[in-house]
């Protein structure tokens, strides 16, 4: 359960959080949810994803489920600095797919007293660690991991099983490339693609 920090309100202090998981566990639900109520209480935000993700919007951050929130498109982790001078709160939407730059971004705006709340995959479809994931979850004062439900077994997923033959690791896609599933699932699909293969 994520707690809010409560130490010393008299100090401003900075932290970051961290909603990590698969495809379809809803990361970009919870960070709209925590971003409108950062809005609603007049503090000021600023909202950023790379700039080449347009699958449902070219500016928006949507979700899977059609909610949204204005946010700023940027190509290179190193803009969000220039950008979110004089913040109290910046949003962070699909962070796998920024430059390790992002790691040293999110902690100098934490150091400076802004709250980042992060969200991104945590695994890539290989089922491996995800960019600079890791190391934003490292130094991460909040982390929160969100599961999907697997398609296949109706367990908890944690895995983004991808459907269809492309080996980049970065391609946007929905369900028609990719499945929530569970490890159980996830690696007896892994070997049936490679004994298809």
């Amino acid at each position: 359960m994520f707690l809010e920090n409560t130490v010393n309100n008299n100090e401003k202090t900075g932290w970051i959080e961290v909603i990590c998981g698969s495809m379809f566990s809803g990361k970009t639900e919870e960070l709209i949810r925590r971003l409108r109520r950062a809005q609603f209480a007049k503090q000021k935000v600023e909202i950023f994803k790379p700039s080449f993700d347009t699958r449902y919007d070219d500016t928006n951050i949507v979700s899977h489920n059609a909610n949204e929130i204005p946010s700023t498109p940027v190509e290179a982790a190193a803009s969000i600095m220039l950008l979110a001078d004089g913040c109290d709160v910046v949003g962070i939407d699909e962070a796998q797919f920024f430059d390790d730059e992002i790691v040293h971004v999110c902690n100098e705006l934490a150091n400076r007293g802004v709250r980042v709340i992060v969200a991104g995959l945590d695994m890539d479809y290989k089922g491996k660690p995800f960019g600079p994931m890791p190391f934003l979850m490292a130094t991460a004062e909040y982390v929160t991991k969100v599961h999907a439900v697997c398609t296949r077994t109706g367990n908890l997923a944690n895995y983004s099983f991808r459907k269809v033959s492309n080996d980049q690791q970065r391609l946007l896609g929905e369900a028609d490339s990719y499945e929530p599933l569970s490890r159980a699932a996830f690696y007896k699909a892994m070997n049936a693609k490679k004994t298809k293969e």
